[in-house]
């Protein structure tokens, strides 16, 4: 399994803005994609002194299923222009981690 993670950041005023567009049309022009492999996204946020900082994780299966999303440089961060609008600052390039021992508890 694969973690694709990305940061980006805003200023507090852009905060709910950029947190509307993420959860209103990127998540879903994702979803939509219908991407082999495609697990899950997880959108988390930090308030700080200056900014707010909001991290997306992506889960695959495989670096394939990346790669079927992203293609070869499959490193290129996906940010829309609307993301781009409300965003200070953003990392150009995911991370991408294998995961080696993930372990879901039960509820």
């Amino acid at each position: 399994m694969i973690c694709r993670q990305w940061r980006g950041w805003t200023t507090p005023e852009n905060a709910a803005a950029y947190e509307r567009v993420v959860r209103e049309q990127v998540i879903p022009g994702i979803e939509a994609l219908h991407i082999p492999g495609f697990l899950s996204i997880d959108l988390v946020r930090r308030e700080r002194e200056q900014d707010v900082e909001f991290m997306t994780l992506m889960w695959f299966e495989s670096l394939d299923s990346v790669r079927t999303f992203m293609g070869e440089d499959y490193e290129t961060a996906h940010v829309p222009a609307a993301a781009q609008a409300v965003l200070a600052d953003f990392d150009k390039r995911s991370a991408h981690f294998e995961v080696l021992d993930r372990r879901e508890q039960p509820h």
